[in-house]
This record gives structure tokens, C-alpha cells and sequence, in this order.
């Protein structure tokens, strides 16, 4: 059966490790993997803008091989000049694998179901399973074995990263604390999902509204933009509310002495980030960003092997 990474716990705890350590050997040798050799096409379609998606798979695909496909979204309107079955199935015609930034994570779904071919998730509303890869790359590489470390996310809750960490944390053994203020909190299936698996990994997941609480004895603070894209119209409120949960060097300095600071970025400093922080020794950020394409490849191989 064709396998998908269509959220997070698409990948059991073995897998994700798996996936982790190959790319801990394709960031070592990067050149040497390349199972789209052919070169074999990757379709990517971005219906958001884009930036460090569109780099880290088109870079990483040509390192594999292979050869990148970018589609323009604004110009196919798949969903609605063409029906996403329709162009499924098209696409699984022409390109080995598919690589979708769209906001809608059943279109994806509907992606995977026709296209015959292994469908990534490169961003949807609901998850960020490829950004979570990288991240935990990162922490890997920055503090060892993930099992056992504590991460806490602090902002909206309720966003694709908070999900993604929720459900990916899990999955590697990892105890994961969200802090948001009322009415920016994970949903109750993602949150029950994630405790689903947490007990089976030895991992745990937790809520507190007092962020300072959250974070301490933290390994890892995470953040995330406050208005992602689509709540432009919801900016005000969103930093309203949100403006107590930012990430800060007094916030960090709450946590573990050693702890790390992430964000996926973009970045809006001075907002749900100080500008000291991010551009400071704790900050991780470079990192996670130059491990999109690591950790992507290590995902289209895993795949390509499974098809």
C-alpha cells in the first residue's frame, strides 16, 4: 500500500526514528542517497506563499536525483477549476512523488487517496509534519536522544505547529506542554491522540495557561507566528490575547540553563519574538531551517523504499 506523511503520527515511533537517522546520514554525506535517480519528478504545488518549502524540496530533491516540479498553485485552482481527484490522478501520472502546501488538510487526504503515488504534507491549517522533522533534527543534534526531554510551546495552541509538536513530541518519547491563553488551545482529539501515543512512548503531554510555569525545567521553548496565514482579519484580537505568551529571554531564562529556543519562522520580531532572543546564542532557528531539506529527503526516501 502506498504510504503517505500526511500528519504527524502517519509515522510510528520506530519510522520517525528511522526517517531521523537517515537524515542524520544525508546531512552528513548529501550527495550519496539518491533514490529519485532518473531523474524521477516531484511534483510540488504551493497554494501559499512559500519560501524555505520551496527551497528545502527543490534542493533536496535535485541532491536525490530527481527533479523538481513546481506548480503554481493561483494557477491550477485545484478544487476548483479541476476537481482535486481529477488532478490526483494526472499527477500521479507524471511525478513519483507529490508535495502539497494548501491549507485544506482534507484536499490532501482526497490527494492521497487518488493519486497512486506518495503525497506529502509540506503545510496544511491542521499540521506541519515536515517542519517537525526538521525541528527534532535539530534538537537531536543540539541535545542527544529525544526521549525523556521536556519541549513547551507557547503562543496559539491551536495552530498547525502546536498540533505537529503535540503528536510528533509523542511519537518520540518526548513530554510536550502547550501554553495558551482560553480560546487558543489544542483541539481535545489532537490532545487525546497525542496522550494516545505518549503512553506508549514513555512521553506525556500537558496544558498550563501561566507560561512561565510551562517552561520550566524545559529543554526546548517553542513559538510560532500569532496570525498565521488566513487570520490576517483576526490580527488585532490574536495579539491581544497572545501578547503575554511571548518569547523572550526572560521566558527562557524560566526553563532548563541549557534550554533552546525555536520558531519555524517567518519570524515577526518584537511581536511573538524578541528580536535579542531569536538573533541570540539560545536560538536555534538557522538550524531548524537548513534541516527542512535533511529531514525531507530522509522523508522521500522512506517513502520511495515503501512504494
Amino acid at each position: 500500500m502506498t504510504r503517505h506523511l500526511l500528519r504527524d503520527d502517519d509515522l510510528s515511533p520506530a519510522e520517525q526514528a528511522e526517517v531521523l537517522a537517515l537524515a542524520v546520514k544525508m546531512k552528513a554525506a548529501p550527495f550519496q542517497h539518491k533514490p529519485l535517480a532518473g531523474p524521477r519528478t516531484v511534483a510540488m504545488i504551493f497554494d501559499k506563499p512559500t519560501l524555505r518549502t520551496q527551497s528545502s524540496f527543490s534542493a533536496g530533491i535535485a541532491e536525490l536525483g530527481g527533479n523538481p516540479l513546481v506548480i503554481n498553485g493561483d494557477l491550477a485552482q485545484i478544487g476548483v477549476r479541476e476537481s482535486v481527484e481529477d488532478v490526483a490522478r494526472v499527477l500521479g501520472r507524471q511525478a513519483s512523488q507529490i508535495v502539497w502546501r494548501t491549507n485544506d488538510q482534507h484536499k490532501l487526504e482526497s490527494m492521497a487517496q487518488w493519486g497512486g503515488v506518495p503525497v506529502i504534507n509540506a503545510l496544511s491549517d491542521d499540521f506541519h509534519p515536515c517542519q517537525l522533522l526538521a525541528d527534532l533534527l535539530t534538537v537531536i543534534e543540539r541535545k542527544g536522544p529525544l526521549a525523556g526531554l521536556r519541549a513547551t510551546f507557547v503562543g496559539d495552541g491551536a495552530c498547525n505547529m502546536g498540533n505537529s509538536w503535540l503528536l510528533a513530541g509523542a511519537t518520540a518519547g518526548m513530554h510536550v506542554v502547550i501554553s495558551s491563553p482560553e480560546g487558543y488551545e489544542p483541539s481535545g482529539e489532537i490532545v487525546a491522540a497525542a496522550g494516545k501515543i505518549a503512553a506508549e512512548t514513555g512521553g506525556s503531554v500537558a496544558l498550563d495557561r501561566d507560561p512561565v510555569a510551562a517552561v520550566a525545567n524545559a529543554d526546548i521553548v517553542i513559538t510560532d507566528t500569532w496570525v498565521s496565514m488566513g487570520k490576517e482579519a483576526e490580527s488585532q484580537d490574536r495579539l491581544a490575547a497572545l501578547k503575554p505568551y511571548a518569547l523572550t529571554r526572560a521566558l527562557v531564562a524560566a526553563a532548563h540553563p541549557d534550554a533552546i529556543a525555536m520558531h519555524c519562522l517567518p519570524a515577526y520580531r518584537g511581536k511573538e519574538v524578541e528580536a535579542e532572543l531569536i538573533d541570540g546564542p539560545d536560538s536555534v532557528v538557522w538550524d531548524e531551517a537548513e534541516n527542512r531539506r535533511h529531514a525531507q529527503k530522509a522523508v522521500m526516501a522512506f517513502l520511495e523504499e515503501r512504494r
